[in-house]
Formats: structure tokens, sequence, C-alpha cells
């Protein structure tokens, strides 16, 4: 199959070549090239996609299949209405953040959405990126019809996560910052999935390859509470050490922030509106062929790939070791 990667430079984008190359397809990357490498054994076609041109080059070919990972809305109508008569099947990469409650556990594809954002360029806030989204799903099913993938992703982690969401637990486990061995923890049972960057890639070039029914799916894996999340990490590190739980006032008042982010803790989520973000259900797309592998298996190669950078300590997110050691000397011994 010919298969066209609008990006391939970022991290999931470049995933999707490497999977699109390994199944055997002939793979061409459109992007600006600024983002990183490109997957071996693709064509490259170098663009800005803001430009009216962007598209020139591959505009007079036809796809077989088509994965979009942008999240500028004026991007993915410009793509939509030079590429759509000549594309295949069509997979777009959106998110979770599409959904305008995040408050229940549980929900499905039929959840109600975010009003779409009406300008070509949002911000990066939740709520501007939801709505963004939403508007380039949208333009996506127009102008595709029922050649359309919609991916809804959750939590996307493996090796290559620079924001540090699914490194930082079994890499704080491999390494406590007190010498007791004690890592801090919340207490937080909310729900937590994360589903790897390279089974994602795998089910969205099978999606546009014919090996499911097209639609929307809740690109979701793994699914459990945030403890269960923490027991592999701390199983995957080899960590022996006490675990210092914590409730969420606590960390609240000594200004840990949810979810990511400099001195954060990743994964938890203390706002009651927030508590379903990571716990919708994902029944459809393991029905349409995602094989996610164990949790377990995904963090210990996250970990081994975050011990191979050359720069150790903080990562993307998560807490100094010095930031770790004052709160764990403010929660005292207690350890569960």
């Amino acid at each position: 199959m010919r298969i066209l990667v609008l990006g391939g430079t970022a991290w999931v984008g470049r995933e999707v070549a490497t999977a699109a190359v390994a199944a055997g397809h002939d793979v061409t990357c459109l992007a600006r090239g600024s983002s990183g490498g490109y997957a071996d054994g693709v064509r490259v076609v170098r663009a800005d996609r803001d430009r009216d041109d962007a598209y020139d080059e591959v505009a007079g070919t036809d796809w077989d299949g088509v994965v979009d990972v942008a999240r500028q809305p004026g991007q993915v109508r410009g793509a939509v209405s030079r590429l759509a008569d000549h594309a295949g099947r069509w997979a777009f990469v959106s998110t979770g953040n599409v959904y305008a409650s995040h408050a229940e556990v549980g929900a499905d594809e039929t959840a109600a959405l975010l009003a779409p954002a009406t300008a070509d360029v949002v911000g990066a806030t939740p709520e501007e990126y939801g709505a963004g989204k939403v508007a380039c799903e949208e333009a996506v099913l127009a102008g595709l019809g029922e050649r359309a993938v919609i991916a809804r992703a959750g939590l996307i982690g493996g090796p290559g996560d620079v924001s540090g969401r699914s490194g930082y637990w079994p890499w704080r486990f491999a390494h406590p910052s007190d010498p007791s061995g004690a890592v801090l923890a919340p207490a937080s049972r909310v729900a937590a999935s994360l589903i790897d960057v390279r089974d994602l890639a795998r089910w969205l070039v099978s999606a546009v390859s014919g090996a499911c029914a097209t639609g929307i799916y809740d690109a979701v894996a793994n699914g459990g509470t945030l403890q269960d999340h923490l027991d592999a990490a701390r199983s995957v590190a080899g960590h022996g050490g006490p675990v210092v739980r914590v409730e969420d006032a606590w960390l609240s008042d000594r200004g840990v922030a949810e979810w990511s982010g400099p001195r954060s803790l990743p994964l938890w989520l203390a706002d009651p509106d927030w508590q379903g973000f990571a716990g919708h259900r994902g029944d459809r797309i393991l029905a349409a062929g995602l094989r996610p592998r164990p949790l377990e298996e995904t963090l210990a190669d996250t970990l081994a790939w975050e011990e191979s950078r050359p720069v150790s300590g903080v990562r993307g997110a998560g807490l100094s070791d010095d930031d770790e050691r004052a709160l764990l000397a403010a929660a005292g011994e207690g350890a569960a």
C-alpha cells in the first residue's frame, strides 16, 4: 500500500511511519522536518503545512491511506481540501480532550463533545486543545465520510515520551531520592490508563489498511487505577523501599501539580471534574484489533529509554529529588 503520513518527525508520527515501513508499505512523510529525524525507509517531502503550496508535491498521487497527527484545525482543513479526493482511508489522531465532560468513569465514544474551535490556530490549554481537535475531526469526517478513522487517544506512553508522564514513575522507583528508598505517591485510586505509542501506531496502520471498520474509537488501553499503575511501575523498577502514600488535599496544600509538568505527580488527578479522563472504556478499539502489550512491558521499555538518555535527573514531569525529599520529610515516615 501507498501510505502518506502527515508529520513523521515528532514522536507519534515517526512511530506510525516506522510501523508502516515494518508492515511492508510504501511510506511518504510530509513535514517541515524540525521536530526530529525521519523513520528509516520513508520518502521525505519537506513542507510547511501553514503554506498554501504545502501539498503540491503529494496532491497528484493516489494514496491508499493517510495518517494525520496535527492539532491545528487550519492545517487539517487544508490537508483534507487538497488530498481527500486522492485518499482511500484517512486516520486522524485525536484526543480524549474532545469530550465536554471528564467527570464520568466508564464513558465511551458517544459522550458529548466540546464545541469546535472556529479559528485555524488554537492554544495549548486543555480546553483550547480539545476544541481544536473537535474542529479537526469535523473536517476529516466532512471530507472523508465513511473512509475516516478517528482515534481519540488517551495518555500515550512508551519509549520516547519526553513529557515524562509514562517515564516518571518507573524512573522514580528505580531512583528514590531519599536514602531510605522511600517514594512519595498519591493515595488516590483515580482511574488511569496508558496506550503504548507502538501499539497505537501499529493499529493506525492496520486501520488505514482496511483491517477494521472505519468510524470513531477511544484509543485507550491498560485501564485500571492509579494504584495499579504504581504497582506495575514499582515492579519493573525492582523497588523494595517504602511507599509513602498521601491524600489529595495534602498534596494540593503543598503546591504539587496534577497530571504532568514541573513539580507534579504524573497521572494523579484530584479535580472531581477530571476523574474520568483516564477512565474511558476502549471496548470498541479492542474489538477492532488493538492488541495492547502489558503495562509492565511498556513501563520497563520506557525505563530503559529513560536510563539511556544522556542527561539524568528531573524528567518532563514529576518531582525533583530535592522537592521529593522535602515532601517526604513533611509526610513523616508513614509507609504503605
